[in-house]
């Protein structure tokens, strides 16, 4: 599947889309809120294990609805070195099925899915992670990449 085109600001203001990452391989992951026990854990992963994701040509994006003051703050926090993409629309996140209905102590609302997906460098979708486990998830798509890119 051909990932949708999108262009989303940072945590610093500066457009990010699709095409920035035309030939390499991407990694798009959706978590609900800034700050939160399991997105911080996510993104901390993610952050730890930026040098081995990027030794083996993987980039990383990080998406949520938060706006671009949050992420910012967040970033700075936590010293997340790559861009978090605002998506206060959530048009990315619909086009790609990470937004959609939920269930929270009984009451249902539409939302965030924590997921991920990878892009390989031709701008195909080869691998959905859905309803993400923040533990251990990096590990996990580090073992698929490698059986993927061998």
């Amino acid at each position: 599947m051909t990932a949708p085109d999108f262009t989303l600001p940072d945590q610093t203001g500066q457009p990010r889309s699709l095409q920035d990452y035309a030939g390499q391989w991407l990694i798009i992951y959706f978590y609900p809120k800034d700050d939160t026990p399991g997105c911080t854990q996510e993104a901390c992963d993610f952050r730890d294990s930026l040098g081995e994701l990027r030794a083996a040509g993987l980039q990383v994006v990080g998406v949520s609805r938060d706006n671009q003051k949050s992420h910012a703050k967040f970033a700075e926090k936590y010293q997340l070195p790559f861009p978090l993409l605002t998506d206060e629309s959530t048009a990315m996140m619909q086009a790609y099925g990470a937004w959609g209905p939920k269930t929270f102590m009984g009451r249902k609302f539409d939302g965030i899915t924590r997921m991920t997906v990878l892009v390989n460098p031709q701008g195909e979708i080869v691998k959905t992670y859905p309803k993400v486990n923040p533990h251990g998830h990096v590990a996990q798509i580090l073992s698929d990449f490698k059986a993927l890119s061998s």
